[in-house]
């Protein structure tokens, strides 16, 4: 989608994001009320998960506690950094749910897209995000992570992923990927074709079976499930569930805009030390004050469009009470730009801390047991 100010797509994001006409060009829902347990959830509750499609049928599973299925993927090209935690954190909170988490790890995808080798991206997947995952608090009990070129080494389950990427063609037209993508590639044709084999193929015989699956993305990639729901309707060879998604705001760059991995100047990694978290927050953290201190005592800031502050609202300041006082300090001009940005590298610095600490001991054996399932 595109308009004079702001583009959403698969494959870049920029300007200034009208989510209100995202939602209605995309024919999804914003979400309203929903069961305690999600208002617990920072996330939820301060609605950076804003919008859905079809979620009912998977809060009725949770509710009489049944299967589900949580997928997502991963991008194997670059720093994991904060942007990153937002799926991640839907993953641990899904899990204590009760679903059975998927995640794709796009090696193909990559591979036709960004030109870096196989192994070198079984690397970076494993390094940068697999340990992460692990550190953040994901358990391999019930979850399945898997590399789209190496799907299992159960040749049933791999004949039938990659017979479902190949029986799905069938069902779409290249006028049809045309419409949704604009301008494409062969390579972009089957990373498609392969991320709808991803997103439904925990519901063949072979895998899980009939169950509700829930997809949580940016709305960048909503053309993928749109297209994905469109050739699951067709398909003859099997009834599918339809897919159920969720929309969550995308966090933002530290000069504004969406986080870029393979830009160090605009996130904040996960393995950036104390100094550099500092450095990157003080110097490129877009600020939402006022040109002088003068003028910002005297007329407030906006923390709407404040980076530091939209860090803490989104994951590091999870008291509510304490959020609204630094909004309202920040406001009023009684909380001074510098002050913010202390205050939020200070929360980021304690919680790197530990979460390094805990990526530290992580083992080969602690990866492995996530693999091939």
């Amino acid at each position: 989608m595109t308009n004079k100010k702001f583009e959403v797509n698969p494959w870049e994001v920029k300007g200034d994001i009208d989510y209100g006409k995202l939602i209605k060009e995309f024919g999804i829902e914003p979400l309203k009320e929903l069961p305690e347990i999600f208002e617990n959830n920072v996330l939820f509750r301060r609605k950076t998960i804003f919008a859905h499609r079809d979620i009912g049928r998977v809060l009725m599973a949770i509710k009489n506690k049944k299967k589900f299925v949580m997928m997502t993927g991963l991008m194997p090209s670059g720093n994991f950094h904060l942007g990153h935690m937002l799926v991640v954190q839907q993953m641990i909170f899904y899990q204590k749910l009760g679903a059975k988490i998927y995640i794709a790890v796009a090696d193909l995808e990559a591979y036709n897209a960004r030109g870096s080798t196989l192994k070198e991206m079984r690397k970076i997947a494993i390094e940068q995000y697999i340990k992460n995952y692990i550190a953040l608090g994901l358990s391999s009990k019930n979850c399945e992570i898997y590399f789209q070129s190496d799907r299992s080494k159960d040749s049933v389950k791999a004949n039938a992923y990659y017979r479902l990427a190949s029986n799905f063609s069938r069902y779409s037209t290249f006028n049809e990927f045309k419409a949704v993508y604009g301008d494409i590639s062969p390579g972009k044709m089957n990373a498609s074709l392969l991320q709808a084999a991803d997103m439904f193929h925990a519901q063949l015989p072979e895998f899980e079976g009939s169950v509700p699956i829930i997809v949580p993305v940016g709305t960048d990639q909503d053309p993928h499930l749109r297209l994905a729901r469109g050739m699951s309707k067709k398909f003859k060879e099997h009834k599918f569930i339809q897919l159920s998604s969720t929309y969550h705001l995308f966090l933002p760059g530290l000069g504004g805009g969406k986080m870029s991995s393979s830009d160090p100047n605009s996130h904040i990694a996960m393995t950036d030390s104390e100094k550099e978290v500092a450095n990157k927050i003080n110097k490129y953290a877009f600020s939402g004050g006022r040109a002088t201190l003068e003028e910002h005592k005297k007329k407030g800031g906006n923390p709407d469009i404040d980076v530091s502050f939209q860090y803490l609202k989104m994951f590091f300041e999870e008291n509510d009470n304490k959020l609204k006082q630094i909004e309202e300090d920040y406001r009023n001009g009684n909380l001074t730009t510098g002050e913010l940005k202390k205050y939020t590298i200070d929360k980021i610095n304690v919680f790197l801390k530990k979460h390094q600490e805990k990526r530290a001991k992580i083992t080969k054996n602690d990866v492995e047991n996530f693999l091939y399932k």
